[in-house]
């Protein structure tokens, strides 16, 4: 009972991965109801940005599905999170710059939830973990006693 009320973490690690999760996970969600809808969304989306409907389309795609599901995996986490920020920038001040804050209020989440996505990383439950202690235990002989002073 006393950890509840401690001000340190209970644990970084699975509240990352979780909202690793969630984030990602509705980015997966919404990214494969445009690639199963594509079709049909193609003609209601707009150039507003000057690329072409098209083009924007299928970025907007590779953030939303591609990208999120590599924040899901947590591989490559920090870096999918640029085109999900980008995304939801032009999402909120540009595709709904003309809305009430209730029509945009998701881009204006999901744009926030991007910068504690970026800071915290992968964390341990991650792919990115599980592919860097297999680098880490790669080292040459020679080069061990230099990483461990290092680390």
């Amino acid at each position: 009972m006393k950890s509840l009320f401690r001000y340190s973490s209970l644990n970084t690690d699975v509240a990352t991965l979780l909202l690793r999760l969630i984030f990602g996970g509705m980015f997966v969600h919404y990214g494969y109801g445009k690639i199963i809808g594509y079709d049909q969304i193609l003609p209601m989306f707009g150039d507003i940005i000057g690329i072409g409907s098209k083009l924007s389309l299928i970025l907007v795609i590779f953030a939303e599905f591609f990208c999120g599901l590599l924040i899901v995996l947590g591989l490559l986490t920090r870096l999918a999170v640029i085109p999900v920020f980008i995304t939801m920038i032009v999402a909120y001040f540009i595709a709904h710059a003309n809305d009430p804050f209730d029509v945009k209020q998701l881009a204006f989440i999901f744009l926030l939830l991007c910068l504690p996505v970026f800071i915290l990383g992968s964390g341990r439950y991650s792919l990115d973990y599980l592919f860097g202690k297999k680098k880490s235990h790669q080292i040459s002989p020679g080069a061990g006693a230099l990483h461990r002073a290092v680390n």
